[in-house]
């Protein structure tokens, strides 16, 4: 009798091979799962809805703004209100992607590990997810400053709106990466002041002028949204370096997230 040889067996290269790939159906069921989670969030949503327009009410709307012009039939008072519909867009994104620090704790990007959900699928979920509540704060902001004496063409308030709710990407991908890479107890007391802190230093707040300090700017993630945002509204053109940095931003987080779930998971 001869000896039958078995076929070789040939194990899986990476953790991810041999994995069925997610279909679109389990992502929109985990997109809806997300939405569902943050919205729980009350003391987030109201942070992050509230505060940008209670700050342009505050700051933008003096009666001097609203007579001085910025561009073509814009003022000074759609000036503040598209730069807080950013930080409110970015504020949002941002608490929305450092949400995954609490799932880290519970152990569910583990147990995510396990399943058909790749990494880019989880990080293009939690973006997502986050820009969807970054659009609402952006809606919101620009509905109060559209009664509050804000003044621009039609086409700016649009174009705004979009750029606004584009740049939501861009912090939704910083908060996810944060959110891996910052301690859980402590990654929302972090982000907080930081934002603000990038926000000013961006010139997000304030006319960044023709100092040392305007050049310094421009390597920082909110300098190329608060030049685009307020492109529309006219007075001046968008720079190429507003355009590099909002593109390499966005690529560095995105990579950055991922890069993190897959550290973190590694052991699964």
């Amino acid at each position: 009798m001869t000896a039958t040889s078995l076929p070789e067996v040939t194990r899986p290269t990476s953790r991810t091979a041999g994995r069925p790939t997610p279909g679109a159906g389990a992502v929109r069921a985990y997109l809806g799962l997300e939405l569902r989670r943050m919205l729980r969030n009350r003391r987030s949503l109201v942070f992050s809805f509230v505060m940008p327009p209670v700050f342009f009410l505050l700051f933008g709307t003096s009666a001097e703004y609203r007579s001085t012009p910025v561009g073509p039939d814009t003022n000074v008072v759609a000036y503040v209100l598209v730069s807080m519909a950013l930080y409110g867009a970015l504020l949002t994104a941002t608490s929305g992607g450092a949400g995954v620090a609490v799932e880290r704790a519970q152990g569910w990007t583990r147990q995510l590990r396990l399943t058909p959900l790749n990494p880019w699928a989880y990080v293009l979920v939690k973006v997502l997810a986050s820009m969807t509540l970054g659009a609402v704060s952006v809606v919101v902001t620009l509905v109060v400053g559209a009664f509050a004496g804000a003044r621009m063409p039609v086409s700016a308030w649009i174009a705004c709106a979009l750029i606004a709710w584009f740049g939501s990407l861009v912090f939704a991908a910083f908060g996810l990466f944060m959110g891996y890479l910052l301690p859980t107890e402590n990654v929302i007391q972090i982000l907080g002041p930081a934002l603000a802190l990038l926000s000013f230093a961006g010139g997000l707040f304030m006319p960044l002028g023709d100092t040392w300090f305007a050049t310094v700017a421009q390597v920082v993630p909110t300098y190329g949204l608060a030049e685009l945002v307020r492109a529309p509204l006219g007075g001046g053109s968008v720079s190429a370096a507003a355009v590099v940095n909002v593109v390499a931003w966005t690529l560095i987080f995105l990579a950055g997230a991922v890069w993190r779930f897959r550290k973190d998971t590694a052991r699964v």
